[in-house]
Parts: structure tokens; C-alpha cells; sequence
């Protein structure tokens, strides 16, 4: 009997558990069994595994029963990344390369059936699973996932390109070829000599007027504030949003890591993205399992797609009512977590909210015309726009922090308007006080609550006033004293105050004004 083990990784959510992959070799009636939880994926490995053996000039052990498990037997497998490491299983318990050379690596990746590795999802994931971890093994991994694997501060990553180089790389000592030193390749940190933009592709000094808007992107991007802009068609909500993502602060490294695991997982990640804050924006006909994330195994939604950074939802009242109500308590906990009858996982979803929608069914409620003026006009009832509106509940519109109308500007003002603030200039004000508000409590703005809301977010008599007559008057929610609260803090903090006055209180107040059909 011929025993070999090799080591790899599964994925289960956000996390990646070892995974032994055990071959035994014996005498009798010849066959290939797979066992272990593997899902049809892994099953078909057998197929590729033994063509690509052949084709890359092994011997496969056709007279013999080989008994492949994937231990532990109770956790899920799925994909084709076991076909590596099931191969030099093969290779190892037929004496065709050194099994004791083995223990010291990681292995994944997909085979073709000439040998040559495909890539697989999750490699970052990966990596992470190994980060900070004291004699950490090597990773040994395909072109595009060795790439992300190495992403990870610390690990040590080999790329290979085909099976017949992994292989000769673990030959019994003596038999090393010259083939395999010269293709066996290390990574080394590529994240270094990455470089990132300085200058955004888009900038707001495009948007000729809508100095209002503007202002609510640079309270959203310095406290992290959801938004939400209503406005007629053509108005400028789309490009407001698709320029916002360049107010925010650059991406940490921790941070960059987390969001591209993400995307590892959910096999979107792409080496030009890394270090930039993601921007999604998915269609109003997607479903709440595309935005939050679902399947079985679970795999992540938009929502956790767009984690440190920006989801932008076009047309609001258009998407699925489930939908919508299903983003409530990600925006308040800041992760979601689906649950299965086997099992559950966890995905992170700190994004900031960046919507937009119409006044109206038409979308030109509330337009003003001139005398002689020719154009579209509102024939909307009362009764439409209110179920318009309604298609958004009052619970989810209570945890949008900012409520923002965007006017049509005339032609006169988009051909003489002058040029705004450009991004940059935007994004200094911003960053400032994303530190001044770390270094006093350790977060955003909008992320105060109970004691430190108190201590950091006091008022004076007049601005406390003020905000209880307010508050009263519109019926608000503790939720929504609260968020107003918070836009105040930042208010106070773009003006350099460390006190919050009535004139800080009285901006805020106006972001929150009830939107048509929820007068």
C-alpha cells in the first residue's frame, strides 16, 4: 500500500480551511474513487487529472484502485482547484516525485487536459488564510491567482504554468532538471511596484453647476454618509455619483486586502483595481440575492462587492421591493450573513449608499416653466406619485443619512457656468476630516453611537433648540435625531469647529426634509 498527503485550501465564504488531500494506491480491481463532501466540480477531476498526467509525460497507475479523500470529510468542496494537488497525489504515492519534498507547500489550481493550470477564484483568500501566520507553507499556484496570492504582505508564492514544472520541482533529489529551475518562478510582492492614479478619470469639476449637490457629496465623503439625490431626468445624479468615489481617502493596504478578497472570491478581481475603492453599480432588475449575496455555497452580492467603497443604485423605486428592504441592516451592522440549512457564511459590507430617483413616475414633478417655454410637463396625479414613492419604505429612507434634491439646470448655466472645485481640491477637505475624526474617536462620523454620539456630537442651548423643535415637528425617529446628528458633526468639522452650532444643525436639518410623495 502507497500512501501520499498534499495540502491545499477550500473556500467557505470569506474563509479558506486546509484541506489534506490524502491518495492511496492499492492492488485489486482498478478504479478511481473521489470522496470527502466533493461537489460534481471536484468529481470531474478524475477525468482531467489522468489526461493531464499523460499528457505531460507521467505515468498514470491504470492496474491499481486509487482512493482519493479530501479530508475533512464534513466540510463542502467545490470548483476545480483540487486537480493540482489530486495530480501530485497521484505523482507522489507512485514514486514518480518525492512525497516527503511535499509538506513544506500549498497547492490549487485547475488542469486542462494538456496539464497546463488555469487560474481559480479565491486565491487571495488564500493568501490571507496564511497572513501573519508563523512558518507559514509556500503557496504554489497558477498564472493570475499566484499573482493575487502574492498580494498579501509576507507570503511566499510560486507561479507555475503546467503541471510538468510543479512536478520536476519536487523530483527526487539528484533528478532535478534544468527545465524546471528555470520556470519554477517566485513572487515577490508585487503590490510595491503596483501604482495607483493620483489624478481621478472622472472629476466634479465636470459637473457645471448643482453647487448644492456638491456640497452633499463632500459631507457624505468626509463623515461616510449614505445619500440619496432625487431630481428630474438629465439633471446630473449619475455623474455626481460616478465621480464620488474619488472624494473618499485612498485605500489602506488592510483595506485594499479585504475588498480584493471579496472580489478574489467572487472571481472579479482584477490586478488594475488594486488600492481603488470599488464603485458598483448594479441594474434596478437585479435581484436581492444579487445584492446581498446567496447560492449555495454562499457567494457575495453586490453590497459586499462594493465593501470600502461605493454602491451606487440608479433608479431606486425601480428595483425589487425585497431588494431594497433586504440593504436595511447591512447599513446599520456593516456585514451580512447568509444562512443555509449546512452552514453559513459571513461577508463584510461597509459601503457607503449612493442613490438616485426620480421625483415622479414622468420624473418632472415639481418642474417650473417660464410662459412660452416648450417642454415636458408633469401629468402625474397625486395618488402616482405617491405609490411611486412609497416603493421605497420608510424604515430604509430613515437610514439614508442625507436626502438630496437635485435641480435641472438651465441651458444657460451649463454653457456659462464656470468650472467648479475639481475632485482634488474636494478630497483634501475631505481627508482632513476623516483624520480629525479618527484621531477623536477613532471613526467616521457617521459611525458614532450611544456614549461617544454624546461626548463627540454635544450642542449648544441654541443649536439643541433648534433641533428639538425640528425634530418635533417633523415626527422623527430617534434614528433620524440621531443621522442628523452625526451630518452635523461633519458639518462642524469641514468648518474647523469643535463645537456644534444652530447654523450646523439648520444645514443638516435641510438634508433630511421628507421627499415628494412622503409629505
Amino acid at each position: 500500500m502507497r500512501l501520499s498527503l498534499v495540502q491545499s485550501r477550500a473556500l467557505v465564504g470569506l474563509q479558506s480551511p486546509a484541506v489534506t488531500v490524502e491518495v492511496h494506491l492499492a492492488n485489486g480491481l482498478p478504479s478511481f474513487t473521489l470522496v470527502g463532501l466533493a461537489d460534481v466540480e471536484v468529481k470531474e477531476a478524475r477525468e482531467r487529472v489522468r489526461s493531464a498526467l499523460l499528457n505531460s509525460g507521467f505515468e498514470f497507475p491504470n492496474n491499481q484502485r486509487i482512493t482519493v479523500n479530501l479530508a475533512p470529510a464534513d466540510l463542502p468542496k467545490d470548483s476545480g482547484r483540487f486537480d493540482l494537488p489530486i495530480a501530485l497525489g497521484i505523482l507522489a504515492a507512485s514514486g514518480q516525485i518525492d512525497g516527503s519534498r511535499l509538506q513544506r507547500h500549498e497547492f490549487a489550481g485547475e488542469l486542462s487536459l494538456s496539464g497546463a493550470l488555469r487560474p481559480v477564484r479565491g486565491a487571495l483568500v488564500m493568501g490571507l488564510a496564511l497572513y501573519k501566520k508563523a512558518n507559514a507553507p509556500h503557496l504554489v499556484l497558477p498564472p493570475g491567482s499566484a499573482e493575487e496570492a502574492a498580494l498579501v504582505p509576507g507570503a511566499t508564492v510560486y507561479r507555475a504554468q503546467h503541471l510538468r514544472e510543479v512536478a520536476q520541482a519536487f523530483l527526487p533529489v539528484g533528478q532535478t532538471t534544468e527545465e524546471a529551475s528555470s520556470t519554477w518562478q517566485r513572487l515577490l510582492e508585487p503590490h510595491q511596484a503596483l501604482s495607483t492614479e493620483t489624478v481621478p478619470a472622472l472629476d466634479l469639476a465636470d459637473v457645471k453647476g448643482q453647487a448644492g449637490a456638491k456640497r452633499a457629496l463632500e459631507i457624505a465623503a468626509a463623515g461616510g454618509h449614505s445619500l440619496l439625490m432625487v431630481g428630474p431626468p438629465g439633471s446630473g445624479k449619475s455623474m455626481l455619483a460616478h465621480r464620488f468615489a474619488g472624494l473618499l481617502p485612498d485605500l489602506s493596504v488592510e483595506e485594499a486586502l479585504e475588498t480584493a478578497s471579496v472580489a478574489s472570491l467572487a472571481g472579479r478581481f482584477q490586478m488594475a483595481h488594486w488600492l481603488k475603492r470599488p464603485t458598483r453599480h448594479p441594474h434596478h432588475s437585479a435581484s436581492a440575492v444579487a445584492l446581498v449575496g446567496g447560492g449555495s455555497p454562499p457567494r457575495p452580492g453586490e453590497i459586499s462587492l462594493a465593501h470600502h467603497g461605493v454602491l451606487f443604485l440608479d433608479e431606486l423605486p425601480e428595483f425589487p421591493r425585497s431588494a431594497l428592504e433586504a440593504l436595511r441592516e447591512p447599513l446599520e451592522s456593516g456585514s451580512v450573513t447568509i444562512s443555509r440549512a449546512a452552514h453559513s457564511a459571513e461577508f463584510p459590507a461597509r459601503f457607503q449608499l449612493i442613490a438616485a430617483m426620480n421625483p415622479c413616475p414622468c420624473g418632472y414633478a415639481g418642474q417650473v416653466r417660464v410662459p412660452g417655454q416648450q417642454g415636458p410637463v408633469c401629468r402625474c396625479t397625486p395618488d402616482q406619485v405617491h405609490r411611486y414613492s412609497n416603493k421605497i419604505s420608510g424604515p430604509l429612507l430613515d437610514r439614508i443619512d442625507l436626502h438630496m434634491e437635485v435641480p435641472s439646470q438651465s441651458t444657460a448655466q451649463l454653457i456659462h457656468a464656470p468650472a467648479g472645485e475639481n475632485t482634488a481640491t474636494l478630497k483634501m477637505r475631505c481627508e482632513r476630516v476623516r483624520r480629525t475624526s479618527f484621531k477623536r474617536q477613532g471613526c467616521t462620523n457617521q459611525a458614532l453611537l450611544g456614549s461617544a454620539l454624546d461626548l463627540h456630537g454635544k450642542l449648544d442651548p441654541e443649536a439643541a433648540a433648534y433641533l428639538t423643535q425640528v425634530a418635533t415637528h417633523f415626527g422623527w425617529s430617534g434614528r433620524s435625531t440621531h443621522r442628523v446628528l452625526k451630518i452635523a458633526r461633519t458639518i462642524a468639522d469641514l468648518a474647523e469647529r469643535q463645537e456644534i452650532l444652530a447654523v450646523h444643525i439648520a444645514e443638516a436639518v435641510q438634508y433630511r426634509r421628507p421627499l415628494f410623495g412622503h409629505r
